[in-house]
């Protein structure tokens, strides 16, 4: 049997099952026509995010940040560099706090920029401040944890 990943459309918020071997060859979601895996960071709403964090098995790296954040303006194209490089091993999303207030308080966010790496459903780690793209793009391709 061939593996597979499931992967959330950050569009539509459906699931769609991608073979692994298939996910460099452009996947797009089943629902509604969207690449899966976009090589470039996707603005996310907090519902789709949660449907993302529970379902998805590649790794799911979220900027939260704010437009009015001097680091987060500086960090945003730094994101999109990791995301380029990570194209098909990675997924990037980013979240604006101020729109979504909300996230704050579920994520217990106490500064931003702030990267949230998921995957599996659980999240698996935070890095805090604004990065460059080679640390963010270590930071997304780290081993997944085994559970002891």
């Amino acid at each position: 049997m061939t593996a597979s990943h499931h992967l959330t459309c950050l569009a539509c918020a459906a699931t769609n099952r991608v073979p692994a071997d298939r996910l460099g060859d452009g996947p797009k979601c089943a629902a509604c026509g969207a690449a899966l895996l976009d090589p470039v960071p996707r603005d996310v709403d907090p519902d789709t995010l949660r449907k993302a964090e529970r379902t998805d098995t590649l790794p799911l790296v979220v900027d939260f940040w704010a437009p009015w954040c001097g680091p987060c303006r500086v960090m945003g194209p730094e994101f999109a560099k990791a995301a380029q490089a990570l194209h098909g091993q990675a997924r990037f999303a980013k979240i604006d706090t101020q729109t979504h207030g909300a996230v704050s308080q579920r994520y217990g966010i106490r500064g931003i920029p702030l990267l949230i790496r998921f995957r599996n459903g659980q999240e698996e780690a935070r890095l805090t401040g604004a990065r460059p793209a080679a640390e963010i793009a270590r930071f997304a391709s780290e081993p997944a944890r085994t559970q002891a």
